[in-house]
């Protein structure tokens, strides 16, 4: 007797939205691909279930303790207060450790190589143990990412993850040092990166973050730190499903423009492609809870004739065997080329498409607007930043637009008229360049 049991694990959908139809002689096949994960229930009708890992996870907590930490003392306090916090919101069970990074990287708790379990005394302890830190010493975050990868790879979890906050420039070891622990960090732990105060970058805050799947974000007032760092750990805990990929699999003489996530932030996984048999790669997505991601396919297919219809892609879900087997494919969507000579058909642009290639659009010329700011190109500036206000309004990115009213006075949103402000605080710019990639889903 069949067994119609309602399937308990996390379980995947996938959701292709696109235009499919091209003009004669049209190449371009462009598609919104929608990825939702639930954590029980039917989770939509393509999805396929995927045994729970049973909660298991391990955390690293990376606290920057370098001498700036102390200037002014709020930073140093306001650390030591978020990373107690972060340990009080670690689920039972969970294994973690507290490291103390300068130009070293030191155990703070429980030390000897080893992961605590999570418990009402280990926490204690750990708390304790974050008592006694004082500021002093250099920064070389490479030293700190190296540290959470040995303790994290002892444990026998299904998810890795580490958090790190820092204060200042990476600058007691090499950028291509840090680059290399990078390299060696990417698909063994996830980690999400906070800058607290001003003095640190933006692009190596957010190069942490995009090499290890994390989030990148800033805190410019100490005070928030407990916060912030309690909705991580939340989302940390929340995590069910490690290591997914997105497999983007391609008929003969199809060529790939790209692959982009765009939301819930833009993230160009293009170049981190990894080949998975015969017109197949793999693209890697991290870690996932209850949530949903799009993300952008773009591919160029051969010219065919008015009426033909073709497969463009193939996207599938992956989550690999931890036995070394073959992968477990989740789920799966179709992107497709039809060509036609209705102009009407062939012409209409996607909603999904529409809006995402906008707020893509609104990324760069943010980052484009700030780095002309800063080199003294006003005119530039007001360019790139003026469209960078009217794609706001269009897509309704009510966040990105109020950041963007700190940076210049807006005259009319609609046209994208705008006047630099003549006294910026620096807080506010770098916080719409941290947060500029940041996107909002398609208005229903």
């Amino acid at each position: 007797m069949a067994n119609f049991s309602k399937p308990t694990g996390p379980q995947f959908s996938v959701d292709v939205y696109q235009n499919e139809y091209l003009p004669e002689g049209g190449r371009d096949v462009n598609a919104i691909v929608t990825v939702t994960s639930t954590g029980g229930g039917t989770g939509g009708t393509h999805a396929t279930p995927l045994p729970a890992t049973g909660g298991s996870a391990a955390v690293v907590l990376m606290l920057d303790c370098s001498g700036s930490m102390d200037y002014p003392g709020a930073k140093m306090r306001g650390a030591r207060e978020a990373t107690a916090a972060a340990i009080d919101t670690l689920r039972d069970g969970t294994s973690f450790a507290v490291v103390a990074g300068t130009h070293v990287a030191k155990e703070v708790y429980p030390g000897n190589g080893r992961l605590a379990v999570a418990d009402g005394r280990t926490r204690a302890e750990a708390k304790d143990a974050l008592r006694s830190l004082s500021a002093g010493g250099g920064t070389a975050i490479g030293t700190w990412l190296r540290l959470a990868d040995r303790l994290l790879s002892s444990a026998d979890a299904a998810i890795r993850h580490g958090v790190l906050l820092t204060d200042g420039r990476n600058e007691h070891e090499k950028p291509e040092e840090l680059k290399a622990a990078l390299d060696a960090c990417a698909g063994r732990f996830t980690c999400d990166a906070r800058g607290v105060g001003t003095d640190w970058e933006v692009e190596e805050v957010r190069g942490i973050a995009r090499a290890l799947l994390g989030t990148a974000d800033i805190v410019a007032d100490p005070a928030g730190l407990a916060a912030d760092f309690t909705t991580m750990m939340e989302k940390a805990m929340g995590k069910e499903v490690a290591d997914v990929a997105l497999r983007l699999w391609t008929p003969v003489g199809v060529e790939i423009g790209f692959l982009k996530q765009v939301a819930p932030s833009v993230e160009d996984l293009t170049g981190r492609r990894t080949e998975a048999g015969p017109r197949a790669g793999d693209y890697p997505t991290g870690s996932w809870g209850d949530e949903s991601r799009d993300y952008h396919v773009s591919v160029r297919v051969p010219e065919a004739a008015i009426g033909q219809e073709m497969l463009a892609a193939r996207v599938s879900l992956i989550v690999p065997d931890p036995a070394g087997g073959t992968p477990t494919t989740l789920s799966q969507g179709l992107v497709r080329a039809v060509w036609t000579d209705d102009m009407v058909m062939s012409t209409s642009i996607n909603p999904q498409v529409a809006h995402y290639t906008g707020q893509a659009e609104l990324a760069d010329v943010i980052q484009q607007g700030l780095d002309a700011r800063k080199s003294g190109d006003s005119d530039g500036a007001t360019a790139k930043l003026g469209r960078a206000v009217q794609l706001a309004a269009v897509s309704g990115n009510a966040d990105t637009a109020k950041l963007l009213s700190k940076v210049v006075d807006v005259v009319d949103a609609a046209t994208g008229t705008v006047r630099l402000k003549a006294k910026v605080a620096e807080a506010d710019e770098m916080t719409l360049e941290t947060r500029s990639t940041k996107t909002v889903r398609v208005k229903k």
